[in-house]
């Protein structure tokens, strides 16, 4: 019995890998064209009906590009850092409620709080292993960024820990039956997904690969494989917030269609943005983040704290 249910376990988080990176493939195709037209041009549009077969195009020449070997890098962690980067990426991904028993677990927030946290660790030691001055300046602001909106973030989710009274994932859909949360938590959905935003490293918080200032930022010295990889985990994480932000906020029925079309507009977001803003400087973005988001997360947290608690004496009076 156990043998069996560790082999559907095996094969369902396989088709799910294998999902995401096709779905990730599609993301960037679309990302280009929405960018294209943004811009007035076509985008891709030769290889296959519309660019469809982009993709794998591109898949092709990142892995069969000339790797550079850099005789003055931390060899093994230097290759290992942009596979450690994908497996958390697609670890993730795991504590999403599927209802086909694949992971069912009762700590989904906190694992996927865990899973965020652990993405830092690639960024710094892809940036230090790398043994180039570019490449750990970059790292450095990517991690001063991640874990500075991470704190205001957690908060959010502190709120909801309160509100729905458990760190299950499933629990989103049995609450938001009726109203969607972001009805009632409009000021926490705009923190949310601004956070999401510099969580990954986004337009206009992509101090990470700011080219101008910092060359590539931490990837500067990856090519080919590397790159690819790194590539890859990001826009998989982009795919995996704007899931958790359409759990949280936009209705969590993960067995309607609608939800999936939601999923898209807030990935389509992304790409609007990237495509319209400027970027900040990032003195401002860390004063967003500790002297906006912190304090207005704080009295939110306070606020539907003494709300549930308000509802629960009501209810037993």
């Amino acid at each position: 019995m156990f043998l069996n249910d560790f082999i559907l376990s095996l094969v369902g988080g396989l088709l799910l890998i294998i999902c995401v990176l096709v779905s990730v493939a599609f993301l960037t195709l679309l990302e280009r064209k929405i960018l294209g037209y943004i811009q007035f041009r076509k985008g891709p549009n030769k290889l296959g009906l519309i660019g469809i077969l982009q993709p794998f195009s591109d898949a092709i020449k990142l892995f069969s590009k000339e790797q550079v070997y850099l005789y003055a890098s931390n060899y093994f962690i230097y290759y290992l850092c942009p596979i450690f980067l994908l497996i958390i990426a697609l670890m993730s991904w795991m504590c999403i409620p599927y209802f086909i028993k694949l992971f069912s677990f009762n700590l989904g927030i906190l694992y996927f709080l865990s899973c965020v946290s652990m993405g830092v660790y690639g960024v710094m030691l892809s940036g230090w292993s790398s043994n180039s001055n570019y490449a750990l300046l970059g790292g450095l602001r990517a991690i001063a960024q991640t874990i500075s909106y991470e704190v205001s973030l957690i908060f959010i989710m502190l709120s909801f820990i309160f509100l729905i009274e458990s760190y299950n994932l499933v629990m989103f859909m049995e609450y938001q039956s009726y109203v969607w949360f972001i009805f009632l938590m409009a000021p926490l959905s705009m923190i949310m997904l601004i956070s999401f935003l510099a969580e990954t490293n986004r337009t206009p918080f992509d101090f990470a690969e700011g080219e101008s200032e910092l060359v590539s930022g931490f990837n500067v010295e990856y090519s080919g494989f590397g790159f690819a990889i790194i590539f890859m985990s990001e826009y998989s994480s982009i795919l995996f917030m704007s899931l958790i932000f359409t759990l949280t906020f936009l209705g969590a029925n993960i067995f309607s269609l609608m939800f999936f079309f939601k999923l898209a507009l807030i990935s389509f977001f992304y790409i609007w943005v990237r495509g319209s803003l400027p970027r900040f400087r990032y003195d401002k973005l860390m004063y967003l983040t500790w002297k906006s988001f912190l304090p207005i997360a704080l009295n939110l947290l306070i606020f539907y704290l003494g709300l549930k608690l308000l509802f629960m004496y009501n209810y037993f009076l």
